[in-house]
Order: C-alpha cells, then sequence, then structure tokens
C-alpha cells in the first residue's frame, strides 16, 4: 500500500497556502491590528507577536507581507496618511492655492480621531527611536513633501520640503502632544488661515 504523501514544510516566513490564498484582505487585516496596536502602545513595546495575535494570524505570516517590525510600523502609519491619493490631490489644481490644500490635508488627518493617535504615536516615538524617525522622514517628507515640491519645479525642492515638513510637525507636536494654549484649542480653520501663506511661499516662490 503507497503512504499518502506527506504536506511540504513551508519555510522561514512563509504562510501555508490557506493563508496565502486570502491575500489582500489578510494584509489588510494585520495592518489595521498594527495601527491599533502601535497606536496604544507605541513603537517600543509592541511586538510583531503581538500585532499578529491581535490579526488572529501567525507570526510568520506578519514577516511574509511585511518584513521587519520597522516596516509593518511605516505601513501602518501609511494606512494614516494615504500619500498615494493625497499627493495628486494636493498637487491636480496647479500651484496656486497648494498651501492652503497641503495645510487643510495635514491638519484633517490630525483633526480625525481615527488618523490622529496612530500619528501621535509616531511623533512620540520619533523622539526617542531612530525607527520610528525613520519611518516619520520617509512618509511624511519623501513620500508627501519631496514630491509635492518636485513637482512644483523650484530651487531646491528637498530643502523648501524640509522646511514645510517643520512647519507642520511642530504645529503637531504643539497642539496635539504638548497641547499648548491657546494652540491646542484653536478653530482649525484659523489656523489654515495663518499658516497657508507660509507653505505657499516654501514651495512656490523663487
Amino acid at each position: 500500500m503507497t503512504e499518502p504523501a506527506r504536506p511540504r514544510r513551508r519555510g522561514p516566513g512563509r504562510p501555508r497556502q490557506d493563508e496565502a490564498d486570502e491575500g489582500p484582505g489578510t494584509q489588510e487585516r494585520i495592518r489595521l491590528a498594527a495601527r491599533s496596536e502601535f497606536a496604544a502602545r507605541g513603537y517600543d513595546k509592541t511586538s510583531v507577536r503581538g500585532v499578529a495575535k491581535a490579526a488572529g494570524v501567525d507570526p510568520a505570516l506578519v514577516h511574509h507581507y511585511f518584513g521587519s517590525k520597522e516596516d509593518l510600523f511605516a505601513a501602518a502609519i501609511e494606512l494614516s496618511m494615504e500619500p498615494a491619493m493625497v499627493v495628486p490631490a494636493i498637487l491636480g489644481q496647479g500651484p496656486d492655492g497648494i498651501g492652503e490644500r497641503l495645510a487643510r490635508y495635514f491638519l484633517g488627518v490630525w483633526e480625525n480621531p481615527v488618523t490622529r493617535v496612530p500619528l501621535l504615536a509616531v511623533i512620540r516615538s520619533a523622539l526617542t527611536h531612530e525607527a520610528a524617525a525613520k519611518v516619520l522622514r520617509g512618509l511624511v517628507l519623501r513620500r508627501v513633501l519631496e514630491r509635492v515640491a518636485a513637482d512644483l519645479d523650484v530651487p531646491d525642492p528637498t530643502f523648501r520640503a524640509e522646511l514645510a515638513a517643520s512647519h507642520m510637525v511642530g504645529i503637531a507636536i504643539l497642539r496635539y502632544v504638548v497641547q499648548v494654549e491657546p494652540l491646542a484649542s484653536a478653530d482649525p480653520e484659523d489656523i489654515v488661515a495663518l499658516v497657508a501663506p507660509t507653505l505657499q511661499r516654501y514651495l512656490t516662490e523663487e
């Protein structure tokens, strides 16, 4: 009698076939779980194993889809900022009014409780962890602001993007992390009105 074929052993980090078949739905569940875990625990106290448990998957599957903890952190935070959708919207109407659109987008992300909490985790973690700081630089600066500045065809786009980033991250820290008054309770529209001209100058003036 022929012995039944044994199932093949999967290599390290390789998901079971039934897990792999779930595809994008599984990835999205992991990203949502990661966003929740990082928001609740911060970068240092969040583990890949903890994210896997929250998502109801094997830790190997998390590594398979996202690689390292740093990569998982970046994917979770990108879920809040959606740069692929945002950059075309900011640029779509040309340079006129780009400062206002950028300020409105940035404050809109922070004013939304769902997206604010994981971004707070980024800001707080970036102050003490290089991996989190690297994610912040890569997402806010390179994925959003540098692409905006480069598309505008102005001198020193990277430097201009960094100035814009410093302005907006500074507002985020004072308003949402340190909660300095009266900035912390100011109407978002008042902030947009005051900040937009400065961002416009950074990004468009020769």
